[in-house]
């Protein structure tokens, strides 16, 4: 039993810390290929040190690396398939979530797929 209780510790550790909905649309973000907090902010048009902080947050707790390309410092996640477990999320929250509707998770779930179509995204409700 000590054992499911610590997987239990780590998997409420991980939730908590992809809980906020700028560090999902990172993750999103970040799942294809390493990038830059300049790049990260004006895709997601956030302010930079919004998106820094996030990302030093998520180093902090092992959900992505950094490395340098000269002076840039570039961003990705250690693994990767975590963006399509969010993805794959997106079905549990059409009817328990008030406000989001089906054309909702159709247009995150093709933005979040790779079938980007233009930047816009979809932005959060609150800043919760």
């Amino acid at each position: 039993m000590a054992s499911r209780s610590v997987v239990a510790k780590e998997l409420a550790e991980l939730f908590k810390i992809i809980s906020h909905p700028d560090r999902l649309r990172l993750v999103e973000e970040l799942k294809s290929s390493g990038l830059d907090v300049n790049t990260l902010a004006e895709s997601l048009n956030l302010p930079q040190a919004r998106v820094s902080q996030h990302l030093s947050l998520m180093r902090a707790h092992r959900l992505v690396d950094e490395s340098r390309d000269g002076r840039r410092h570039l961003y990705k996640l250690r693994q990767p398939e975590i963006a399509d477990w969010i993805v794959e999320g997106l079905d549990f929250i059409v009817e328990p979530m008030r406000g989001v509707t089906q054309s909702d998770i159709r247009k995150a779930r093709k933005l979040w797929s790779g079938t980007k179509t233009s930047k816009k995204t979809i932005e959060p409700t609150t800043d919760a």
